[in-house]
């Protein structure tokens, strides 16, 4: 297995071809993710965004290609395989449960049990929170003690987002795909979640970015893959590249 402190690849996506019936997904996209990377995806709505990290993170089966994580090759049967792996999805949606505080959200379908009296099994809450609380403070993250007990609706958007990141820092994701983090927020909040990334960035966490803003994907990543009608249209760095080319290669025009 080749050695990431040599430069090797954390992840490999190679020749990854997506139909639905008569519908071309995507075909032959290829691209490589360091740890501690950042990699933005950009293009339009069916651009193929959404199904590139479907078929990443485990929910879709590919077609064609290759997926190697680590070395590796790896195919999984569902999402959990590749959470398990250290593959983090968090959606737009954020995929918590309002009705829960920051622990239980945290744990969440993976929620430590004790002995109630030595006897009957129980959650343990108190462990869950505390341990909720120590990945946030990681992340430099500020919730008051007493929002912890709250159900997570009672926060604000980028504290919601802080939370979906939380949990999968807390279950140790190498790589972790963020899907549109700043849609739906306001100016600070995006900020925050700005700010977030690039800590994760120090931590060595290889990040797959999706944002429709340009001045997100510009702030906080090292590369910019532009899919465009299910095919990589162009990949740049981001320090020689601009918003004008960027758009030019979304939207199919000569350069």
């Amino acid at each position: 297995m080749p050695s990431e402190a040599a430069g090797a690849p954390i992840l490999s996506v190679q020749g990854i071809t997506k139909r639905f019936g008569g519908v071309q997904a995507l075909t032959q996209v290829s691209f490589e993710l360091a740890a501690g990377e950042v990699l933005a995806l950009a293009g339009d709505n069916g651009a193929g965004k959404s199904t590139l990290i479907k078929c990443i993170s485990g929910v879709h089966q590919p077609d064609e290609g290759e997926i190697r994580y680590k070395g590796q090759p790896v195919s999984f049967a569902g999402p959990r395989q590749a959470r398990d792996l250290g593959i983090e999805t968090i959606y737009q949606d954020l995929a918590l449960a309002d009705n829960l505080d920051v622990g239980a959200n945290v744990f969440l379908g993976r929620e430590p049990a004790r002995r109630y009296l030595g006897l009957l099994p129980a959650i343990d809450r108190r462990q869950m929170r505390a341990a909720a609380n120590e990945v946030l403070k990681q992340l430099e993250i500020e919730i008051a003690p007493a929002k912890l007990t709250k159900p997570v609706r009672t926060l604000s958007g980028g504290q919601r987002q802080a939370v979906a990141i939380g949990r999968a820092i807390y279950w140790q994701a190498e790589i972790l795909i963020m899907d549109e983090p700043t849609a739906a927020l306001g100016v600070p909040e995006q900020r925050k979640v700005r700010e977030l990334i690039m800590r994760l960035k120090a931590k060595r966490v290889a990040i797959i970015f999706i944002s429709h803003n340009l001045q997100d994907i510009f702030a906080v990543s090292d590369r910019i893959l532009v899919l465009r009608r299910g095919r990589a249209a162009g990949e740049r760095r981001i320090d020689v590249t601009d918003h004008d080319e960027i758009v030019k290669l979304m939207v199919g025009a000569d350069l």
